[in-house]
């Protein structure tokens, strides 16, 4: 029997799997999960930057009338944009001509040993994708995920987010509240409270999709919401349980725990104005595998490109200390 052709057999896995990877390194993040499933994840076909159109102000053109009084046609700029940077990343499978061809001979054994580093590829990406949400962006020189430190700031009336200065655009500011600045101590009998005025502040309206609808805190402050609620409090959600994550529930919205939130931190998020835009055709896909000059060994990089937009700030908040 002729021996497998290494190079066909890895083009051909990892192009079958590419989309696998993506919509598995999405349904591993609660967020990105959410976004999905609201149809917010939106591939971008390039630009120089992800523009997102963003909702400020409301339409000045509402009057009411009385029969044929004319009516205000006058142009009304309710849209602006803001223009969030690309952000890029990668991640290497690799393998040595030890492992793929004389430990691993034969066609099964290759693709075995190339599903366990693809495995292994996509929970790297994941994870690390996972930081980049909760960051502000200015890790590894600014080439990190612009994150919800970033979108929903402790400080909102400061700093530059997605080429819209802050200081300048009340409407470009998120809610926060502040425990230090309400002099209050952070604790189980207090979160509550935390909680349910930011809730308010966040909402508009009384319709249900105005309100927010996922929080997400790292562990000392979803431990404070978990210990404020009695037993037959702590309801969850039987969809993400069936998706592998714990959650509980303030009002309507799933309130989750991510170890990679700041432990001191609760974000009280409206997904409906939350983006994740990877483009197109770069949405952790492979590229052509290469071989170093003076090893015998093969790299094929699987690649990501996009970034986490937004399009209100105001209907977003934070919990601070």
């Amino acid at each position: 029997m002729a021996a497998p052709n290494l190079s066909e057999i890895v083009s051909s896995t990892l192009r079958n799997r590419s989309g696998e990877f993506a919509d598995n390194v999405t349904k591993d993040l609660a967020l990105l999960r959410r976004l999905e499933q609201r149809g917010n994840v939106k591939p971008a076909d390039g630009g120089r930057t992800l523009v997102q159109e963003l909702e400020y102000a409301e339409n000045s053109t509402f009057q009411y009338y009385s029969g044929y009084e004319v009516l205000n046609v006058a142009p009304s700029e309710t849209f602006s944009a803001a223009e969030f940077n690309w952000k890029q990343a990668a991640v290497n499978v690799t393998w040595s001509g030890l492992e793929a061809d004389i430990q691993n001979a034969g066609r099964e054994k290759v693709i075995d040993l190339l599903e366990s580093r693809i495995a292994n590829a996509r929970r790297t990406m994941a994870n690390n994708l996972s930081t980049g949400i909760f960051s502000d962006g200015t890790g590894t020189s600014g080439k990190q995920v612009g994150g919800l430190q970033s979108l929903v700031a402790d400080a909102p009336a400061t700093g530059t987010v997605g080429g819209i200065n802050r200081a300048n655009y009340s409407f470009w500011r998120n809610q926060t509240y502040d425990f230090s600045d309400e002099s209050v101590t952070p604790s189980a009998t207090t979160i509550q409270a935390a909680m349910r005025n930011l809730y308010l502040n966040c909402k508009r309206g009384s319709a249900a999709s105005e309100a927010p609808d996922f929080v997400v805190a790292g562990t000392t402050y979803f431990e404070y919401f978990w210990n404020s609620l009695t037993t037959i409090q702590r309801v969850t959600s039987d969809d993400e349980a069936t998706a592998g994550f714990d959650s509980l529930k303030f009002r309507k919205a799933d309130v989750f725990h991510d170890e990679d939130c700041n432990a001191a931190r609760m974000y009280m998020l409206n997904t409906q104005y939350l983006f994740w835009r990877p483009h197109r055709n770069r949405n952790m896909v492979p590229l052509e595998r290469k071989g170093a000059v003076n090893q015998d060994a093969t790299v094929v990089p699987i690649v990501w490109a996009g970034n986490l937009t937004m399009s209100n700030a105001a209907r977003q908040g934070v919990i601070v200390a």
